[in-house]
C-alpha cells in the first residue's frame, strides 16, 4: 500500500510575522512532489514541521488517514519520515559506515560488531548502486559525496515518505542522474518523496507533481504533465525576467591574469588560458574534472606543482593568498557557510573581513556595510543581523559584498548559485556583469551548465584535470555542452 502525507491548515506564527497560513496539501505514495518557492516562501518551515523538528502553531498532520502528533525528529522516523536536509549533519571524524548508522551501530554481547556495522552500510549503498569505502572518514569526502552519505543514512530507515532539499545542489550532472535513478525507484515503491529544489530544470526528469508555496501561502499544486516552466516560475514569483548577458559587455585586449602549464598532482596539469579585462570566463566540467582545485589553485589557497601564474603580464612570485589579493584577485568558496563567512558574526562584520585594515572602529564599517547591502540588494532588516539568519542567496552577496571593498580586478566564483532561487541567481549574475563592466573580470565555476552558457563570454571546458576545449556559448546549446563534459 502506498503511503500518503497530509497537511490540514497548518499554520506556523512568530512574533510580528506568519511564516505558513493555513497550508493543506497532501504528498501521495509512488509519486515524486516537487515543493518549489522562493527564499522565504515557507518550504523550510513546513519541512520541519513534518520532520518533528519545529510544532505547528495550529492545523493538523496526517499519515495513511491518521492524524499524528510529530513533537521530534524520532517520532518522524517512528511514523515513516526521514528528512536530508541541505546543510550536512554528517559527523567529519567518524566513517562512512558510522554515520550511515549513527545511535544504531549492531552490538555483539554489548560490544559494537563492526563487521555487521560495515556489512549494513554497504549493503544501503548497494541498493543505491553507490560504490563508497565504508571505512573511509567522512572528512575526506567532497561535499557532493558527503550528500550521497546523508541520503544513504536517511534511507537506512527504510522511509514510507522522503523529504529531499536540495540534494543536487552539489552533484555533478551524472551524479544527478545516478540519483533521479534512485529517487524513482523509491516512487515505484510507493515512497512518497517531497523533492525541494531551485534548479527548475530538473523538474521535467524528476517530478510528477508541483506544490508551490509563496508567502506562506499554497499557491496550488498542478501536475508536471500539465505544466510548462514559464507558468511554474508565474506560480514562483507571480512574474519574473530572464536576463541573458547584455550585448554591452565589450572584452579589454589586455590579459590580467594567465595560466602557464599550471599543475597540481593528482588534480589537475597542463592548464593553459589567459584572462582577460571585464572578461566573464566559464570552466565547465563534471565533478571530479578539477575545477575547484584549479580555481583554489589560482587564488593559492593549494600550492600548485609546476607552471606559472602571471597577473597582469608580470609573473607571481612566492605566491600565497596574501600576495593573491595584493595583486587584485578575490576567491568566493564553493561551500559559503564553512569557508566564505564566520557565521556567529553580523552582516556588517563578515561585509568587512577582507577588508579589516581599513577600518579603525565598528562605527568606520557602518556606512561601507550599508553602502554594500545597497548595493547588492542584501535582503536584511539590520546590519547587525547575525549572517546565519539570512537566506541563502543573500549570504552569497555578502560573500562577494566583502571582496569588493579590496577593489578586486578578478573574482574567482566557485559554485556560487548553488543552493538559491531562480531569482537570487539573476542577481548574481548582474552583480558580475556590473563588475564586468567596470573592468573586473570573473572566472565561473557552476555545475548547472545552462548558467555558463548565460552569463559567460567564453567557456572552458575541463575533463580529468586538463582543458580539453573551448566554446563560445553562442555557438552551443547546454545538452551539446553536457555531451562533451562527458566524452570519453
Amino acid at each position: 500500500m502506498a503511503a500518503s502525507l497530509q497537511t490540514i491548515a497548518i499554520r506556523k506564527e512568530y512574533p510580528g510575522t506568519v511564516a505558513l497560513d493555513g497550508v493543506s496539501v497532501r504528498f501521495d505514495g509512488g509519486k515524486v512532489h516537487a515543493l518549489l518557492g522562493k527564499n522565504g516562501a515557507g518550504k523550510s518551515t513546513l519541512v520541519k514541521i513534518l520532520a518533528g523538528t519545529l510544532p505547528p502553531t495550529s492545523g493538523a498532520i496526517l499519515v495513511n488517514g491518521r492524524e499524528v502528533l510529530l513533537r521530534s525528529a524520532q517520532d518522524a522516523f517512528h511514523q515513516g519520515i526521514a528528512t536530508v536536509y541541505q546543510e550536512l549533519s554528517l559527523i567529519p571524524g567518524l566513517t562512512i559506515a558510522e554515520n550511515i548508522l549513527l545511535g544504531r551501530l549492531p552490538r555483539k554481547h554489548g560490544v559494537i560488531a563492526w563487521p555487521e556495522v560495515y556489512r549494513r552500510a554497504a549493503a544501503v549503498l548497494a541498493e543505491m548502486h553507490v560504490t563508497l569505502d565504508v571505512r573511509q572518514q567522512v572528512s575526506e569526502l567532497g561535499v557532493a559525496k558527503q550528500q550521497i552519505v546523508e541520503i544513504a543514512k536517511a534511507m537506512s530507515f527504510h522511509p514510507a515518505v522522503l523529504i529531499l532539499d536540495e540534494p543536487t545542489s552539489a552533484l555533478a550532472h551524472h551524479e544527478t542522474e545516478e540519483l533521479f535513478a534512485l529517487i524513482r525507484k523509491l516512487a515505484g515503491q510507493g515512497v512518497a518523496v517531497i523533492y525541494i529544489t531551485h534548479r527548475l530544470q530538473e523538474l521535467p526528469q524528476i517530478a510528477d507533481t508541483i506544490t508551490v508555496l509563496r508567502d506562506g501561502r499554497l499557491i496550488g499544486v498542478v501536475e508536471m504533465s500539465e505544466t510548462t516552466p514559464q507558468m511554474i516560475v508565474r506560480m514562483i514569483f507571480g512574474a519574473i525576467v530572464q536576463k541573458q548577458r547584455p550585448a554591452d559587455l565589450p572584452v579589454g585586449a589586455e590579459p590580467v591574469l594567465e595560466a602557464r602549464r599550471l599543475g597540481q598532482r593528482g588534480r589537475f596539469r597542463e592548464v593553459n588560458f589567459t584572462l582577460r579585462k571585464g572578461e566573464v570566463l566559464g570552466i565547465a566540467g563534471m565533478l571530479g574534472a578539477g575545477r575547484t582545485e584549479l580555481l583554489r589553485a589560482l587564488f593559492a589557497a593549494e600550492p600548485f606543482d609546476e607552471g606559472e601564474l602571471w597577473v597582469e603580464g608580470r609573473p607571481v612570485r612566492a605566491p600565497g593568498p596574501v600576495v593573491m589579493k595584493r595583486l587584485g584577485l578575490a576567491f568566493t568558496p564553493e561551500d559559503r557557510k564553512q569557508h566564505g563567512l564566520v557565521q556567529m558574526l553580523s552582516t556588517r562584520a563578515n561585509l568587512c573581513l577582507a577588508s579589516l585594515t581599513l577600518f579603525t572602529t565598528r562605527n568606520r564599517e557602518r556606512p561601507v556595510a550599508q553602502r554594500l547591502v545597497d548595493q547588492l540588494a542584501i535582503m536584511v532588516s539590520d546590519i547587525e543581523q547575525p549572517v546565519a539568519a539570512l537566506s541563502g542567496g543573500n549570504q552569497q552577496k555578502v560573500v562577494i559584498g566583502k571582496w569588493l571593498n579590496t577593489r578586486p580586478r578578478v573574482i574567482l566564483f566557485d559554485e556560487p548559485t548553488r543552493g538559491i532561487d531562480v531569482q537570487a541567481k539573476q542577481q548574481i549574475f548582474q552583480i558580475m556583469w556590473d563588475l564586468s563592466r567596470q573592468g573586473v573580470s570573473s572566472i565561473f565555476v557552476s555545475s548547472e551548465l545552462e548558467e555558463l552558457i548565460e552569463v559567460c563570454h567564453r567557456i572552458l571546458i575541463m575533463k580529468r584535470g586538463r582543458i580539453i576545449a573551448e566554446l563560445r556559448p553562442e555557438e552551443t546549446t547546454a545538452d551539446e555542452l553536457y555531451v562533451r563534459c562527458m566524452e570519453t
